[in-house]
């Protein structure tokens, strides 16, 4: 592993989060590094754990709960898409796919303006923590204004999404998107692009801008993100990989056969094969989707120590394919889950869904549990957090010392829960409950999520409800 990504320090936005004051809580259990443990009372100062105790009695003034999680990391959002989640599930008069959704997403962002998408950011947020996670990757490339044209302030876009990370208390790694071309070849950009599109000059100092946004929020981080292989160049590649320095690199990779194909044609490649020939991809790596990979394309990525940032529920809207999961764990990759277009915002949802495709795929139950006697829903959450952490911030992050204190914790009065303990309660709330089940979460030591409803839940979303009039009037 890489040394821990870390961002400038630098006085809180919004509202406080943690402060030199220990807090503490007292769980009935709690999932730790080395397996469940009873009667768990944790510490934390500044937003980090100082203390974990076990087999420990609750202090007087400790809150006291029944189940804690380490959070979830999203590490794949495009949070501007929420607002369209659901208004594209109508059959146009060819054969619908992810580049006929591509045209409509591409007609519904024209009419969003900065306030706009900071209204629609917030909103998805709050629905991200009640669902259990606890920081975002925000994949942002809507850079510029609705006709092309810059705004006055070149960064707009970036430190609005910080400016809805700041007001709900999610965590953050600002990923602005380096998008240069419409295809491979370096074709130039199509109309509905010009949105997204940049110069390295000016994209240089996106990053600079996501940088200083991200250095003033608690453990906020901003890493690099070329879009992806057809829509840069390989010049381009290497500049911006180049920009990066320790932080994350992420890019969207072989999502479409019809991308795999357009890269043969263009490289005698495919994807996946091209880039691992032509950039050192590593451990500060995640390559999203990388949906369609040939047996070698998948044991030579999980060898790199990249991440699979896999987003199940929209590569089925989208109607990607499977990711060959089964074969990549078996190869020892490291995986993490996304949102991606939020379509809908349910983090057990999502790794239902990856297990689920492996089952109708190879016709099996538990495929991903890897082993007899095994929890699937372990096995999927401990890797979905250890894979997720390690693409945001460059850790493998748990609740132990020194880690930020996410913590999220289960309602056991839910009736999928009831009279679940261990691994089983894994097991019923990926599989059966959902995010019904989220009851408290805490992200860098505050609460801000009690009994499933971020505390300003009704606030955003009134505002996000007189947004979305004004977008589809």
């Amino acid at each position: 592993m890489q040394t821990p990504y870390s961002a400038a320090g630098g006085p809180s936005v919004g509202p406080s989060v943690g402060n030199t004051a220990s807090h503490a809580a007292w769980f009935e259990s709690a999932l730790l590094p080395q397996g469940w443990a009873r009667k768990v009372r944790i510490v934390w100062s500044d937003g980090r754990i100082m203390r974990i105790h076990c087999d420990a009695e609750a202090a007087p003034g400790d809150e006291r709960h029944a189940v804690a999680l380490p959070g979830m990391p999203n590490l794949h959002s495009h949070a501007f898409q929420y607002a369209m989640a659901g208004l594209t599930e109508r059959r146009g008069p060819t054969d619908d796919s992810f580049w006929t959704w591509r045209e409509l997403m591409y007609r519904f962002n024209e009419r969003l303006q900065p306030a706009d998408l900071e209204a629609v950011t917030a909103q998805a947020y709050v629905e991200m923590l009640e669902a259990g996670y606890t920081r975002v990757g925000e994949f942002h490339y809507l850079h510029h204004a609705s006709d092309g044209s810059r705004y006055a302030n070149l960064a707009e876009h970036i430190e609005r999404t910080a400016a809805a990370a700041a007001a709900t208390g999610m965590g953050i790694t600002l990923l602005p998107v380096f998008y240069a071309h419409s295809d491979f070849g370096a074709l130039p950009p199509v109309p509905g692009q010009r949105r997204f599109v940049s110069s390295l000059e000016e994209y240089a100092r996106l990053l600079e801008a996501a940088r200083k946004a991200a250095g003033v929020l608690p453990g906020g981080i901003a890493g690099v993100a070329p879009h992806s292989l057809r829509a840069v160049s390989p010049a381009q590649l290497e500049a911006v990989i180049a920009l990066a320095g320790p932080a994350p690199v992420h890019i969207h990779i072989a999502e479409q056969t019809a991308e795999v194909d357009a890269c043969l044609a263009w490289s005698g490649q495919r994807p996946v094969q091209w880039l691992l020939d032509h950039a050192s991809v590593d451990s500060s790596w995640c390559l999203v989707h990388a949906t369609h990979m040939t047996m070698e394309e998948t044991e030579r990525m999980a060898a790199t120590g990249a991440v699979a940032g896999l987003c199940p529920m929209t590569e089925a809207n989208l109607g990607d394919g499977f990711f060959p999961t089964r074969q990549y764990l078996a190869a020892r990759g490291a995986f993490g889950i996304g949102t991606d277009s939020n379509i809908r915002v349910d983090a057990a949802e999502e790794l239902r869904l990856l297990e689920y495709a492996q089952r109708l795929q190879h016709r099996s139950r538990n495929v991903l549990a890897g082993e007899a006697d095994r929890s699937t829903g372990r096995r999927l959450f401990e890797a979905a957090v250890a894979g997720g952490s390690q693409a945001l911030t460059g850790t493998r992050t748990a609740l132990e010392p020194g880690a930020p204190a996410d913590i999220v914790t289960l309602d056991i009065t839910h009736p999928a829960l009831m009279q679940r303990t261990g691994d089983a309660l894994l097991d019923s709330w990926i599989f059966v409950a959902g995010r019904s089940a989220i009851d408290c979460v805490w992200r860098h030591g505050k609460k801000v999520v009690t009994a499933g409803r971020h505390p300003l839940h009704t606030e955003i979303a009134t505002r996000y409800h007189s947004t979305l009039q004004r977008l589809l009037e």
